[in-house]
């Protein structure tokens, strides 16, 4: 090998030295970037705008993958998240679906309204009654008169509960129906009209209002000639 030959070879050693040096440092250059950029998760763009209160689903979304700690703390990861939620604002297209962006769907149907009364946790189904359940609900009233009898009425049937609130201390002076009672419960309910005036009144007017808890897959009809009931009926 002659000295042209040898230095030939020297620079083509030369030379992959160097490609294999430049190529050291683009790796090093994008584990850097890596290190500073950190994982990677998948986040939901929107499609195209979304009205207020529209009900949500998975094909009004596109996946799109970014650094983690690039997200807000809200942003939502999991199409699962949106399942039973609505807009509460319009969404626009290209925008990141962001949890505070949705809620729950209401859980009202047409012509239902949403009515909370307290409970005397003595004289409701203690713990048995969870949001979902159906329920009727009884009142007792005195008699008008002296001479007129007492009597326990179905003041709604087949009311269905939405929430059940913390246990309440009673004030003993509120009022006279609710001076026997240390402890309530407030309970909401969704109801048609009629039906919520007919609650409200009686929590305001009954001696008691009590809560009977309908078995699964009942929806609580009691008969018209049940629906009022006397002592003297049973002598």
């Amino acid at each position: 090998m002659n000295s042209r030959q040898r230095r030939g070879v020297i620079l083509l050693l030369l030379s992959i030295l160097c490609a294999l040096g430049a190529f050291a440092g683009v790796l090093s250059v994008v584990d850097d970037v890596k290190s500073k950029v950190g994982p990677e998760v998948t986040a939901y763009e929107l499609k195209s705008d979304i009205a207020p209160y529209t009900p949500l689903g998975a094909g009004q979304f596109s996946a799109v993958r970014m650094p983690e700690r690039w997200l807000s703390p809200t942003a939502v990861t999991d199409l699962a998240d949106i399942r039973d939620k609505i807009a509460v604002t319009t969404l626009k297209k290209g925008s990141l679906l962001q949890s505070d962006m949705i809620v729950d769907q209401p859980a009202l149907k047409a012509g239902e309204q949403e009515v909370a009364i307290m409970i005397d946790a003595a004289t409701g189904v203690a713990g048995k009654i969870t949001p979902g359940a159906t329920v009727n609900v009884y009142a007792t009233f005195e008699g008008a008169r002296e001479s007129d009898p007492d009597q326990s009425r179905v003041i709604v049937s087949g009311a269905r509960v939405l929430d059940v609130g913390e246990l309440t201390p009673l004030d003993p002076d509120a009022n006279d129906r609710s001076s026997t009672a240390t402890e309530a419960v407030p309970i909401t309910f969704a109801l048609s009209a009629i039906d919520a005036q007919r609650i409200t009144y009686a929590e305001s007017f009954a001696e008691r209002v009590r809560l009977a808890l309908v078995a699964p897959g009942g929806d609580g009809t009691v008969p018209e000639q049940d629906r009022t009931y006397e002592l003297a009926d049973d002598q």
